[in-house]
């Protein structure tokens, strides 16, 4: 299953899979941007960095994740991920949990003024 591009302020993503067990996306996060600080109540996630280098803010803590490398967001854990560079980061995200849905970002922090339910 591969449905279209959602666009968002910081990119866009493409979900590859949504089944009863995972949901997997494709995202970009365009030069210079960077996705919401939040955490959600459902699911875990896993990332892949495909190509590019992310700078993910673990619980407060950054983490350079460069290409082929993974990293792990716990169930809860508060995270985000930024693209410092001039080029375009383009990571796979699998979630793992009892829910997928949007409306499951917690956002505490957004650099484009969204609240939780955006």
């Amino acid at each position: 299953m591969s449905t279209a591009i959602e666009k968002r302020p910081w990119g866009t993503f493409q979900v590859l899979l949504d089944s009863k067990n995972c949901k997997v996306k494709q995202i970009t996060v365009n030069p210079n941007q960077r996705l919401s600080y939040q955490y959600h109540h459902h699911r875990e996630e896993f990332w892949t960095m495909v190509s590019g280098t992310g700078t993910v803010t673990l619980e407060g803590k950054d983490i350079t994740v460069n290409q082929k490398e993974q990293i792990h967001i716990p169930l809860k854990a508060k995270h985000r991920i930024s693209n410092k560079t001039n080029d375009p980061l383009i990571f796979i995200e699998i979630q793992m949990g009892t829910y997928f849905g949007e409306d499951d970002i917690i956002r505490l922090d957004d650099d484009y003024n969204r609240s939780s339910t955006d």
